[in-house]
């Protein structure tokens, strides 16, 4: 008898500075599959592949989506001001798990506005656990 995976549903729902570094960005769009082209300064040992990556065959009910755009969040004296929107929704399998914290390591320190981000959850509980965001770091994001 094979022992069954668990699958969580994992969600990232946060704003990153306008002046996020491109490195930072292109290795969110690889791992949200919106570039092949694997990032130079990437750790692969840590990641070695997409994270958020949207399957088209998910069992989540609406199936995987991801976002990240630059959009006009407001104005001040100097005019616009903008942030990259990250909208991740992915069904994740139990061993990708162990590289979350390698996700949420890369934009905690571009993360624009200090709270909730996010949140994972088994893909039948009704229990959460959220991503916070502050200061540039997170809470500790149990399983």
């Amino acid at each position: 008898m094979c022992p069954m995976s668990s699958h969580y549903e994992v969600v990232l729902s946060c704003l990153l500075r306008d002046d996020t570094p491109d490195s930072v960005l292109a290795a969110l769009r690889w791992h949200l599959g919106m570039d092949t082209e694997e990032p130079e300064d990437l750790d692969f040992e840590e990641c070695p592949s997409p994270l958020l990556e949207p399957n088209p065959n998910s069992r989540l009910p609406g199936g995987d989506f991801v976002s990240l755009r630059r959009q006009v969040q407001g104005f001040s004296d100097a005019g616009e001001v903008h942030a990259w929107e990250l909208f991740a929704r992915t069904y994740w399998v139990d061993d990708h798990m162990l590289y979350l914290t390698t996700l949420l390591d890369l934009i905690a320190p571009y993360v624009a506005v200090s709270g909730y981000g996010g949140h994972h959850r088994d893909e039948y509980g009704t229990a959460t656990t959220a991503f916070v965001f502050h200061g540039g770091t997170y809470d500790p994001v149990g399983f």
